[in-house]
């Protein structure tokens, strides 16, 4: 079938460096929700939107419904989850017309991409991210590109992000400390300088293979892609641009594990396939034996074109989440915070509402979907809680899901500093660090990444301060942890212990942030359990590419459908985003015409 084909080609499109998801026990996190309209107020920006309203209107706006109004009786489409994927299926589903709401636990919205707050006395406020970092393509002053879901979805909904574009980033690796850019695998670049020509004609010729494959990536948006007899409509325009591809059989490697490609290509040295082994780590959370070439053909292109630049969004991530929320709101969409769903309610077989956890007597609200119920939870989360009834899955089915391998999880730690900006201006943006080549990429304690936002945005420290972020990457084993109360002596103590790699390798780049640190906090992957609602704290799947595959939008509950980082196309924000893309083109035929209409749209710029 055509969409069986299409499902082939297009296993593209979770493609940047991922992002990198945390959460943090601060005394904000544990307020109560009759705090939340103040404190959600404080962390937004006066952004005004095109119809004039600011992002804190917005947000206030949607918060007091979410606190004061009791929701519609019934909507088309309900979303359990205000994560990217959410908020992106949510958003599209509003742009085509439908009806929805979105009900989250949390107090706020953007699951790992939401941002937090610290007051220090007499010094100020600073913001942090509580994951992601790394971000390319979101600049509304670069032309987009149809293959990256995230900015489809925003210049569908008419909403953007400023950004700040730059091209470096540090790397601190055994054979020395380098700068990287798009140059990196030139002779004047950083593989130049390690590996001389021999390693610089290897790298050439991976990126000749890889050329075909990145012109497929470009072939076919995600926004084309649909699941039903539709998709002949949505995909049949770009058919003939995918014809034009030299190898047309080359897109069947897309599926396969990048490590085939680098073994075809003949690649040999030592420090390239070290170098491709920690980009697919960051990307996919797995080296290039377990990272689908799709995700490395997008990402190989974003990072090595001649004109790349990577994007640092003006008062950090969550200014993504408040974009999409304005959206959501602008075409119609509800949104409600504190709001606990308890139950997926199915009859007849098939999927017709929520109940909300609420303190009445009565035992929750029901509120019904005509359309579909649409899932941003975890696999885990869905099939493993009781959040659907046992019945409704055939017990088979739901032990094949709950084996879904598990990724690991994280240590974190957010530092507010004493910095000017002459110093600030001396230090990169991010920085990848790696002990010992030898132990692996996925060996805990030796790949540590940092993020210093405030190179580029001083908007998120008082004058004369700076934030950063430095983590290890899916590294954490959850075992250490799982037997802990978060309250105990045990669990403070080994928090502490196992936060000094993180201060050990930030002080290679800021030797004396120890002294300059003013407001530091720790995350752990008990903070990713609890905050985040993640299966053993994890950072996601961790799905083998040529042993597994992410599964689509529909399940085996008509009326069911999932987005988020355990389906296709994975984990990461674009791709997260793209899932929910996904999710919004499969909830029925009612959306072909206007996902038609967008798509000659992106065809006519």
């Amino acid at each position: 079938m055509v969409v069986d084909s299409l499902r082939r080609v297009n296993a593209f499109h979770a493609f940047k460096i991922r992002k990198f998801v945390s959460s943090i026990e601060l005394k904000q996190e544990s307020r109560r929700p009759d705090q939340w309209r103040s404190f959600g107020a404080s962390c937004l920006n006066t952004t005004h939107t095109s119809n004039g309203r600011n992002g804190r209107e917005v947000l206030r706006e949607v918060v007091s419904r979410s606190l004061d109004q009791e929701p519609q009786p019934e909507y088309d489409v309900v979303v359990v989850g205000s994560g990217i994927g959410g908020l992106s299926a949510a958003a599209m589903l509003c742009y085509y017309g439908y009806k929805v709401a979105v009900f989250e636990s949390h107090y706020s919205a953007g699951g790992a991409a939401h941002g937090f707050s610290i007051r220090k006395k007499s010094v100020g406020e600073f913001h942090f991210d509580t994951g992601p970092s790394f971000f390319s393509g979101l600049n509304p002053n670069v032309e987009s590109k149809n293959s990256n879901p995230l900015r489809t979805i925003l210049d569908t909904i008419g909403e953007s992000v400023e950004c700040i574009p730059y091209t470096t980033f540090g790397l601190h690796f055994p054979e020395g400390n380098f700068l990287h850019t798009p140059k990196f695998g030139t002779m004047e670049g950083v593989l130049g300088q390690v590996s001389g020509e021999s390693g610089v004609e290897q790298w050439a010729d991976v990126m000749r293979s890889m050329k075909p494959l990145e012109v497929a990536v470009a072939a076919l948006p995600t926004a084309a892609l649909r699941f039903d007899a539709g998709a002949l409509l949505t995909t049949a325009p770009f058919l003939p641009k995918f014809a034009t591809i030299g190898n047309p059989f080359a897109s069947f490697k897309l599926t396969s594990p990048f490590k085939d490609i680098l073994d075809e290509s003949n690649l040999r040295d030592q420090f390239a396939r070290n170098w491709f082994d920690l980009l697919c780590f960051c990307l996919s959370g797995l080296p290039a034996n377990g990272t689908i070439t799709a995700e490395m053909a997008m990402m190989l292109g974003e990072f090595y074109d001649k004109n790349a630049v990577m994007d640092c969004p003006k008062g950090g991530a969550k200014k993504i989440v408040e974009a999409l929320v304005r959206g959501i709101e602008k075409y119609g969409g509800e949104i409600y915070f504190n709001s606990h769903v308890e139950q997926i309610t199915v009859q007849n077989g098939r999927a017709n509402g929520i109940k909300i956890r609420t303190n009445k007597r009565n035992g929750g609200t029901e509120v019904k979907a005509s359309k579909a119920v649409l899932s941003n939870l975890s696999v885990w989360d869905l099939y493993g809680s009781d959040i659907l009834s046992k019945d409704a899955w055939p017990s088979s089915k739901r032990v094949d899901k709950l084996h879904t391998p598990i990724g690991k999880s994280f240590m974190h730690l957010h530092v507010g500093f004493r910095a000017t900006k002459q110093e600030i201006q001396q230090l990169q943006a991010h920085y990848m660090y790696i002990e010992d080549w030898n132990r692996g990429v996925e060996a805990e304690d030796n790949a540590v990444l940092l993020s210093i936002p405030s190179v580029h945005d001083d908007s998120l420290a008082p004058p004369g301060y700076a934030v950063l972020h430095i983590y290890t990457p899916a590294t954490e084993d959850f075992s250490r942890w799982k037997d802990l109360e978060r309250t105990s002596e045990e669990y403070h103590l080994l928090k502490e212990e196992r936060s000094q790699y993180l201060w050990k390798v930030l002080e290679k780049i800021i030797p004396d942030i120890r002294e300059r640190a003013v407001v530091s906090k720790v995350g752990t992957p008990i903070t990713h359990k609890r905050f985040l609602r993640r299966h053993m704290g994890s950072y996601g799947p961790a799905i083998q590419a040529g042993k597994g595959a992410f599964p689509f939008p529909g399940t085996d509950i008509k009326g069911l459908l999932v987005c988020g980082d355990s389906c296709f196309p994975g984990i990461g924000v674009p791709a997260v985003a793209g899932s929910g893309l996904l999710a919004a083109n499969a909830v029925s035929l009612d959306s072909l015409m206007p996902q038609i209409k967008l798509l000659n749209k992106m065809m006519s710029k």
